[in-house]
């Protein structure tokens, strides 16, 4: 029965509030945590109280969990609880009188300028899977697109004429991102030159970007892609993360002047506050670069 509750939870998630496979996954593994911890306490999901929950979040935190994955596991109770009420079966959600732990938010790192250049160079575009990187790295960097969105385009979603592709980003929520002369052209070449020689006898005949086997490009495909890629520039591997290129078109935009709000839309945000921790990423280097530069900085 407490299954079915939590599975009914997670179905509403994906269906009618459109969260990504991944968010579900994620909240589905902290809900099976939450659970298991009731269950050793032989309490019921639906008679457990604040207390209960609290010494939840305090073996979390006994556990050694990051302020970021204790922050998502009440996430998920909340909503939980609040669904619960909602269909009738809580007066109210004990997590009410929980507080949302204060997280500190961490300034995106990314890449200068010139590391940037030296990444999009490092593809070998005298090769097929080279060309093929050329063009998914000047696409990843032109638009800002989450690693995600790049894996998931289609042939259709690029309209080279209009110098636009379409993407989807959470909840399936569509936007038109400009693309600039340099992916498109690179894109041109990887699509008529290299993308038939991916394709085979059995592939994926609708998605952009294709692996070896002429199947679809997934997000630990192209993990491996800009690693390795970053070797070859010389730029630490270390400071390869799966948002940086993201990072950098948004940071370098900024530092060139571009108006917020159309950052924040090629960028996808539905807050824009989510887009305002870039601006701290520009006055913070603003900031070092009046103490290295002014005579009395």
């Amino acid at each position: 029965m407490e299954a079915d509750l939590v599975q009914e939870f997670l179905t509403y998630l994906l269906v009618e509030k459109g969260l990504s496979i991944n968010t579900h996954l994620s909240y589905g593994r902290d809900l099976g945590r939450y659970k298991r911890f009731l269950d050793s306490r032989e309490c019921s999901i639906l008679d457990a109280a604040s207390v209960d929950i609290s010494e939840y979040l305090r073996s979390l935190v006994k556990d050694g969990l990051s302020v970021r994955s204790y922050t998502r596991g009440l996430i998920a109770i909340r909503g939980f609880y609040r669904f619960q009420a909602r269909k009738g079966r809580l007066a109210a959600s004990p997590c009410d009188s929980v507080d949302m732990p204060r997280q500190q938010k961490k300034l995106p790192e990314y890449l200068s300028v010139a590391q940037v250049e030296l990444l999009l160079s490092a593809p070998d575009t005298g090769s097929v899977m080279g060309l093929r990187d050329k063009a998914m790295l000047e696409v990843l960097y032109a638009t800002g697109l989450r690693v995600s969105e790049l894996v998931g385009l289609r042939l259709n979603d690029i309209n080279l004429q209009g110098g636009y592709l379409t993407a989807f980003g959470k909840g399936s929520k569509e936007r038109l991102v400009p693309m600039g002369e340099a992916s498109m052209y690179w894109t041109k070449r990887y699509m008529d030159e290299a993308r038939a020689a991916l394709k085979g006898r059995r592939a994926d005949s609708a998605h952009l970007f294709l692996t070896v086997r002429g199947q679809r490009m997934t997000r630990q495909n192209f993990w491996v892609i800009i690693k390795n890629n970053a070797l070859k520039a010389g730029i630490d591997r270390e400071k390869i993360r799966p948002h940086i290129i993201r990072h950098c078109f948004a940071t370098h935009l900024l530092e060139n002047g571009a108006d917020l709000r159309v950052v924040q839309s090629m960028l996808g945000h539905a807050d824009i506050s989510s887009t305002q921790i870039y601006t701290h990423v520009t006055n913070e280097r603003l900031k070092s670069l009046h103490s290295k530069r002014h005579p009395r900085g």
